[in-house]
């Protein structure tokens, strides 16, 4: 069974996942055409429990690296593959199975319905995964999902940490997949390298799924930095190729002013703490510098973030709701 005739490749990144990878490929839904397992260079069993599962499934390809890349390296490897081999929709599932394969069908079908060329899960979208999530992870979500905004250029685009995507033909041929991060911060970034090839893109509701057994290694505050460190080279790298190489924009200008104001009042911030200290008292022009400074800081950045907002309206699509399988659950169980 196919969806609208489309060529559908799952792409599973597994390190260390031997415990829950057979589970998660005995799950994939039969309209799925390919399932191309790639090894991080796992230490356990992975390899040997795919290669179990292959012998009943056909769909099955194993693609073992000699070198750990971290999960954005595996799937830059998938995607690739995906591309090269005809696939027209490729969809990302983790290794760990906290992803339902009942919510796939609503994740391919803006893509097979030509409404988006790059969709993601969102978890956020639905009251019900909220209680799901752990506090502190949906604490870390919210300020990386503030921060991929800004970065991407989708602004209406939430859950920017959320790994289960589907990348349609034209995302995959017009995306630099051996560009993308290696680690953690590979869904953030993959909205970055989206933006600048015009892909459109939709959040669809998913629900989250713990306690199945997965292990994190995970340190939420090291990845947080890390990945903020990301998005903030991302966003001048966006800011560089779209709005100066391939077409200029004034908002350009409103990002540098901010900048520069703003280190300016950092500055001036600075000098007047110190005059205080030493003195016990503050210049009076150096205050009303600052003030002006900050102003204008805030009413650049505001001038800059209505501009993008503009700018990249059309490529952020909003696709009709739909029950995720847990809503669905839910409300059977309260029926």
């Amino acid at each position: 069974m196919a969806l609208g005739n489309k060529r559908i490749a799952v792409l599973i990144p597994a390190y260390n996942e031997g415990s829950q990878i057979r589970r998660v490929l005995d799950s994939v839904p039969d309209y799925v055409d390919r399932i191309v397992v790639i090894d991080d260079a796992s230490q356990d069993n992975t390899a040997t429990e795919v290669e179990h599962s292959a012998e009943d499934d056909d769909r099955i390809e194993l693609i073992r690296l000699s070198e750990n890349s971290g999960v954005g390296g595996a799937l830059n490897v998938g995607y690739n593959w995906a591309r090269d081999n005809g696939m027209d929709i490729a969809v990302s599932v983790d290794g760990d199975g906290q992803m339902d394969p009942d919510e796939m069908a609503n994740l391919v079908d803006p893509i097979v319905k030509d409404q988006a060329d790059y969709t993601k899960g969102n978890r956020l979208l639905d009251p019900v995964g909220w209680r799901q999530i752990p506090r502190i992870r949906l604490f870390g979500n919210a300020i990386l999902s503030l921060l991929t905004k800004m970065a991407s250029g989708y602004w209406s685009v939430s859950d920017s940490q959320s790994g289960y995507s589907a990348a349609g033909r034209v995302a995959l041929e017009r995306i630099n997949w051996d560009s993308m991060y290696k680690r953690y911060g590979r869904p953030n970034d993959v909205l970055v390298l989206a933006n600048v090839a015009e892909c459109r893109v939709a959040d669809v509701p998913i629900t989250p799924i713990y306690g199945v057994g997965e292990r994190s290694s995970m340190n939420i505050a090291k990845v947080t930095f890390a990945i903020a460190a990301l998005l903030l080279r991302r966003f001048w790298w966006r800011l560089f190729h779209k709005y100066l190489l391939r077409d200029f924009h004034p908002l350009l200008f409103f990002y540098l002013l901010a900048t520069v104001t703003f280190f300016s009042s950092v500055a001036l911030a600075i000098r007047l703490v110190y005059y205080w200290i030493a003195n016990g008292s503050v210049p009076q022009l150096t205050a009303l510098a600052l003030v002006f400074f900050t102003i204008t800081t805030l009413n650049s950045l505001f001038f800059a973030f209505w501009m993008d907002m503009q700018a990249n309206a059309h490529l952020a699509v909003r696709v009709p709701a739909q029950p995720t399988s847990a809503s669905a659950r839910h409300k059977g169980e309260t029926a």
